[in-house]
């Protein structure tokens, strides 16, 4: 049975926090277009928002500080990552919180095509019966903070300069990402590739 830590339960918090997020921020996003905007809606999508982002550190600090890492951690905390950011950049792209306050959808597309990668190679790893590690790389943290910076300086709406700038500089890190668990996918082919072939060709 899979243990389940403290680092854990705020990785499953931050899970649980996504729809509420997206409630609210769909229906603030709807009263802007409306022309009505209801800003108790706001403050309250980016409350829940920057709650479920801070578990994302909390999480990570607990596991290493009290020896907390797991495999289910590690499974289930970048699952919680993606369902969190992507609600919010598919809401605050297709329903913008202001004018010129919205994530443009190219940058949605980068981010997904990351995502159909990344979990397309686990698949085919998993396919051929190849063991599968799934080790976090400082790219793809980094990419992660960087990815709730980017939606916070959308959502907050406080900050002069225009959100393209961060959705650039997050564009870039989603590329070396990507390039980063490429490389570490082929690694893993290279190690175990042959046997795991053997094993597939011969039903195992």
């Amino acid at each position: 049975m899979a243990t389940v830590t403290a680092a854990t339960y705020l990785t499953l918090l931050r899970t649980l926090l996504v729809p509420v997020f997206a409630v609210l921020a769909i229906l603030y996003g709807t009263s802007v277009k409306n022309g009505n905007p209801v800003e108790t809606y706001h403050w309250w999508a980016v409350a829940v928002f920057t709650v479920a982002a801070l578990t994302d550190y909390a999480d990570g600090v607990i596991a290493r500080r009290y020896n907390q890492r797991t495999p289910l951690g590690a499974f289930l905390d970048p699952i919680a990552d993606k369902l969190l950011i992507l609600t919010a950049i598919l809401i605050l792209s297709i329903l913008p919180w202001g004018i010129n306050w919205a994530i443009p959808l190219w940058f949605v597309g980068l981010v997904i095509l990351r995502d159909a990668i990344v979990w397309g190679g686990i698949a085919v790893l998993h396919f051929l019966n190849c063991q599968v590690k799934i080790e976090p790389h400082w790219t793809g943290k980094t990419c992660t903070v960087l990815l709730m910076v980017t939606v916070a300086w959308t959502g907050l709406k406080v900050i002069p300069l225009s959100p393209i700038y961060p959705t650039v500089v997050t564009a870039c890190f989603v590329i070396l990402a990507t390039s980063q668990s490429i490389r570490q996918g082929i690694g893993q082919l290279q190690q175990t590739g042959p046997q795991c072939v053997t094993e597939q060709a011969n039903g195992q």
